[in-house]
């Protein structure tokens, strides 16, 4: 099997459970990516970010057919901080790159971070802390800014983080919880990609893998969405826990 269609079977598989559960589908990604070890670290999130990023805008129009409402001005804010949060975390990666001159550094790092997000997003589900209610406009754009950040510094996309997040912070249901951050991954990951093409271009990657990587984050990001106009909360929020446990799993795997 060529490299382009293992890309292909990955990012359909993961990116329908992201889109399902709002992790993003580059949490799946990335360390399974990570574990082939076709390309080097910086090769390996820009694809996830092609694969996230189109996902995201699939799945944004598809639960917005699926009638889940959301508010123009939280999604305003959320988005207008992922923007700013992506572009910083795209230069800290970069940074990282260029102070560590093993690649491995940087990617263990990553893995680190990714383990830790993924052990506070299992622990928020399982407890189910009492929710801290914020409505301040300034604590949405501070919550896009962080997990914006986050999202392109470890090239998950967004990841579990995300919706433990929102909901801790805003008391958000699961269902409202994901489409808010799938939009939060989509300006991310939309600010990542532009400072990537800004910075060192495009033309350093293997574009011809697109062709893989596009059409099946596009049906991954349908089928996902498809599912979750179809599960309940509690369909939803089981499948997010067990995928937060594997992929805590496969890290540890890539870690050592």
């Amino acid at each position: 099997m060529s490299i382009g269609w293992l890309y292909f079977i990955v990012i359909i598989l993961a990116n329908t459970v992201g889109s399902l559960s709002g992790m993003g589908g580059g949490v799946i990604i990335k360390p399974v990516l990570d574990a082939i070890g076709a390309h080097s670290v910086g090769t390996i999130s820009f694809y996830s970010s092609i694969a996230v990023f189109t996902m995201a805008i699939v799945s944004t129009i598809k639960q917005v057919k699926n009638g889940v409402t959301v508010k123009p001005k939280t999604v305003l804010f959320l988005s207008l901080g992922s923007v700013l949060g992506g572009i910083i975390g795209n230069v800290t990666f970069e940074g990282l790159l260029r102070i560590y001159s093993d690649e491995q550094v940087v990617q263990k790092i990553q893995i680190s971070l990714t383990i830790v997000s993924l052990l506070f997003a299992i622990v928020y589900t399982h407890y189910k802390w009492s929710s801290w209610q914020l409505t301040k406009i300034h604590w949405y754009f501070s919550a896009g800014l962080f997990l914006g950040f986050l999202a392109t510094l470890l090239g998950i996309g967004g990841g579990p983080i995300n919706v433990a997040l929102l909901m801790l912070c805003f008391g958000f249901p699961i269902k409202e919880a994901t489409v808010y951050s799938i939009v939060t991954i989509l300006f991310s990951q939309f600010s990542k990609l532009i400072a990537t093409g800004l910075s060192t271009g495009y033309q350093i990657f293997d574009l011809s893998l697109l062709s893989f990587i596009i059409p099946a984050a596009i049906f991954g990001g349908f089928l996902g969405a498809q599912l979750s106009g179809i599960l309940s909360d509690k369909r939803v929020l089981q499948v997010y826990q067990f995928v937060v446990v594997a992929v805590i799993g496969l890290n540890l795997w890539n870690l050592f």
